[in-house]
């Protein structure tokens, strides 16, 4: 096993997106400010690839660590824009189990982000997949203070060149500054979403 070297993980890199949209599919200019959305990847040794342990704390007991460097990274990308989606994603190389993209994927790895973001009530969504390096996944993004607010439903797809290779994970965290463009499907209004309970 390869020595740690950030947040009591080998990293090997980071990966940094920033897409910006200023027009929707038919090319209607936005209706308000432009969609940013960032998406941010670490490439982690797999201590477990290759081998199955019922326990997963090497994965698990930093996690909190990096969440919390997740969530600085987020902030300066994002500038002056505020977050208002996120969404979290891995892909486990394949000499591991999708169980240990997992275990780098709970709360504990959430919550800091939450906290840098200024709060997150809703619940986060996620997916995940075993591949190798150039696999596509689609990382969800949802209002982070209320799952249902429909007009911030969407995702984006992101693929790393060389990761993961068969002993790394690629753990992924997605954000927007704002819904999807020309939203128009109805539902639950981000504009009505405050409060302890996410809701007004």
């Amino acid at each position: 096993m390869k020595r740690a070297n950030s947040q009591g993980y080998h990293i090997r890199k980071w990966l940094a997106v920033l897409e910006e949209t200023l027009a929707n599919e038919t090319g209607q200019a936005a209706d308000g400010a432009p969609l940013r959305k960032i998406v941010l990847g670490a490439v982690i040794e797999n201590p477990y690839a290759g081998k199955f342990s019922r326990k997963l704390d090497k994965l698990i007991k930093n996690s909190h660590r990096l969440g919390a460097d997740f969530g600085r990274r987020a902030v300066e990308l994002a500038g002056k824009a505020k977050i208002v989606s996120y969404g979290k994603a891995c892909v486990v190389g394949v000499r591991g189990e999708y169980e240990h993209g997992n275990a780098l994927l709970t709360t504990a790895f959430a919550d800091p982000v939450r906290d840098a973001l200024s709060g997150g009530k809703a619940w986060i969504p996620s997916t995940g997949k075993i591949g190798g390096p150039g696999t596509a996944i689609d990382v969800p993004l949802a209002h982070k203070d209320a799952l249902y607010v429909r007009s911030h439903y969407d995702t984006i797809t992101v693929a790393l060149a060389d990761a993961p290779q068969p002993d790394e994970i690629a753990v992924l965290f997605a954000f927007a500054t704002r819904g999807r463009l020309h939203a128009r499907l109805g539902g639950l209004n981000a504009k009505n979403v405050v409060g302890q309970d996410g809701l007004r």
